[in-house]
């Protein structure tokens, strides 16, 4: 993997920077943003670029716009903006539409020093389409161009390809974020420190077949959990109750089984309940068999304690994807056991994937481990061995 030219590499003392930035982030019922990790994640690239002389126009999507404007008013960038002013402790001028008098304005009255934030770039129907006219009429805002949205980068959007495109390669680079992924990734996906574990869990093996067979090469042991663990165990001919799993996908997971040898490991015990609805009757059961009217919600105490003390002595883990119902308080302890074994493990500990990265938030234990991915479908494409264009089109560094 290539080192990309970095924000660092930009001449930005008296230039207007436009800074493709992630701040997709949850929404109360309200709007009002229920968590900046993702703002907080893109401060660096910012401030760098503020303390070197350089004025910034922010673009970012939110949400998934409709194109009608009473529904679409929930995703107006009105209080991420707000949240940025917090956090960064300036001012920042936030633009009523993407490209139109309102951008232009706000460009006009740009100094060094300033921020303005543009509309939800999704908003204009030439983001989605890619359209050349829509990039020419953004890039035409700035004087360079920095990607620090590492979870859009899988996405050949018009801000993320067609927008760099209309700059001189040598005002194309990435910011800081984007820097750290693609660190990570490199650590992950070229020479991890040994013994590397992949914890694998959610709710669809065919989610996550690429992945698995991209990482089987290079993992050691991979620790399967979640609702995939009952497709694993329903293709090994046991009785898996009212567990949810993939009937159609039962061959698949066997040619997965068979590939992985020894390094697959399955939960040896699961928590089940009557009722996926809590309060629910739950209870601990040994082996692979669930009787029947019972459904697996979790991995069990011994497996918890297992897979606890095998990363504990990893050299490298990636984990991607709960291994229980982890929102549910009744059916969280075998995540919370993942969790705290990595914040406590030595080794490079990697979280990657929405989820996941909420659950490890949920429990405080984030700042706990080496990093936390910002970039859900972005991540597990990188993992399953993909390359961007968005990237692409960042010059490589000689």
């Amino acid at each position: 993997m290539s080192k990309k030219q970095t924000i660092r590499d930009l001449k930005l003392d008296g230039a207007t920077v436009l800074v493709r930035v992630d701040f997709n982030v949850p929404q109360k019922a309200d709007g009002a943003v229920a968590d900046d990790r993702r703002i907080r994640s893109a401060l660096p690239t910012l401030q760098y670029a503020l303390d070197h002389g350089a004025a910034l126009v922010l673009v970012s999507h939110l949400g998934r716009p409709t194109g009608k404007p009473e529904e679409d008013a929930k995703f107006r960038m009105d209080p991420v903006a707000r949240r940025l002013e917090e956090l960064i402790g300036r001012p920042v001028v936030k633009a009523d539409d993407v490209v139109g008098p309102s951008a232009q304005a706000a460009r006009a009255n740009l100094k060094p020093g300033g921020i303005v934030m543009l509309e939800n770039v999704r908003f204009h129907p030439g983001e989605k389409k890619g359209d050349p006219e829509f990039a020419r009429q953004l890039a035409s805002l700035a004087d360079a161009y920095v990607n620090d949205a590492f979870g859009t980068c899988h996405r050949d959007e018009a801000s993320m390809v067609a927008v760099p495109s209309a700059f001189p390669a040598e005002r194309r680079a990435i910011g800081f974020l984007v820097e750290k992924e693609l660190d990570i990734l490199q650590t992950l996906l070229g020479e991890p420190k040994r013994p590397m574990l992949a914890i694998m869990g959610g709710a669809k093996v065919s989610d996550k077949i690429q992945v698995i067979e991209n990482l089987l090469a290079k993992v050691d042991r991979l620790l399967i959990g979640g609702a995939m663990t009952y497709t694993f165990l329903q293709a090994k001919g046991h009785a898996i109750g009212t567990s949810r799993s993939e009937p159609d996908k039962l061959d698949l997971a066997r040619m997965l089984m068979e590939k992985a040898g020894d390094k697959l490991m399955l939960p040896v015990d699961v928590r089940v309940t009557d009722s996926v609805s809590p309060p629910g009757t739950v209870q601990t059961i040994d082996g692979h068999d669930l009787p029947e009217g019972w459904g697996g919600i979790d991995i069990g105490p011994k497996t918890a304690a297992i897979y606890a003390d095998l990363i504990k002595t990893a050299g490298t883990v990636v984990w991607n994807g709960p291994v229980g119902k982890f929102e549910d308080e009744p059916f969280r302890d075998g995540t919370l056991a993942i969790a705290r074994a990595l914040a406590e493990s030595p080794a490079i500990t990697v979280v990657g994937g929405g989820e996941t990265a909420e659950a490890i938030e949920q429990f405080g234990l984030a700042d706990k481990v080496t990093h936390v991915s910002t970039g859900g479908g972005a991540f597990l494409e990188s993992l399953e061995g993909k390359t961007f264009n968005s990237l692409a089109i960042i010059p490589d560094l000689n």
